[in-house]
């Protein structure tokens, strides 16, 4: 059975703030992330505590 770092049904409706596009789990359990699918995008978002930080400033390229 996948862990996700993030319900499906929440990461379902949670867009990349950048440029609207999906978001996926990446990361690992002790540092969980969430990764915009857009290749012309592809910022990488923290998850602290279960909680995505969905800043643009606080975003990392991969």
């Amino acid at each position: 059975m996948t862990e996700h770092i993030v319900e499906p049904w929440l990461r379902e409706i949670l867009r990349c703030p950048a440029c609207r596009g999906e978001l996926a789990d990446a990361g690992d359990p002790a540092a969980p992330e969430l990764a915009c699918t857009n290749a012309g995008c592809g910022l990488v978002y923290r998850v602290d505590d279960g909680i995505p930080v969905l800043l643009v400033d606080e975003a990392r390229r991969p």
